[in-house]
């Protein structure tokens, strides 16, 4: 059975634990940050699902670029070959690629996300080419 980690920091992030269970992925879900580094050390996720927040105005003088950033290069000592899907806002698709400088993301699914095609992600194993509102990598 595969691991996806769920990281939950907002309200809006959508909820697909009965997508995760129909797909037989075990699900944990993780509310900050702190919890999902610590897990992460313990044991690789196949798949990491989280919100994208830019951060427009932030305190770290331009050297983050989102909420994501320690989590993606943690990524790559912890979890090389994990499978990020990043779920953002209509607007800040073009943010996202930023990212792509520190791990490479297997998606970036737009808001509000419907689960044929967050499935769609989850079944892809190659890179593809985007398709209307994903972007789909590694």
């Amino acid at each position: 059975m595969s691991l996806l980690y769920s990281v939950i920091e907002t309200a809006s992030h959508p909820n697909f634990s009965g997508l995760y269970r129909q797909m037989s992925l075990e699900e944990q879900r993780f509310t900050n940050m702190r919890k999902v580094m610590s897990a992460l050390k313990k044991q690789a996720p196949d798949y990491i699902a989280a919100e994208f927040i830019y951060g427009y105005s932030n305190n770290y003088a331009g050297v983050n670029i989102s909420n994501l950033d320690v989590l993606l290069y943690s990524l790559q000592k912890y979890a090389p070959d994990c499978r990020v899907i990043v779920f953002c806002n209509k607007g800040e698709e073009e943010y996202t690629n930023k990212l792509q400088t520190i791990f490479p993301l297997h998606a970036v699914l737009t808001q509000p996300v419907q689960p044929a095609d967050l499935q769609a992600v989850l079944l892809t194993r190659r890179p593809s080419m985007p398709v209307s509102g994903r972007r789909e990598g590694r």
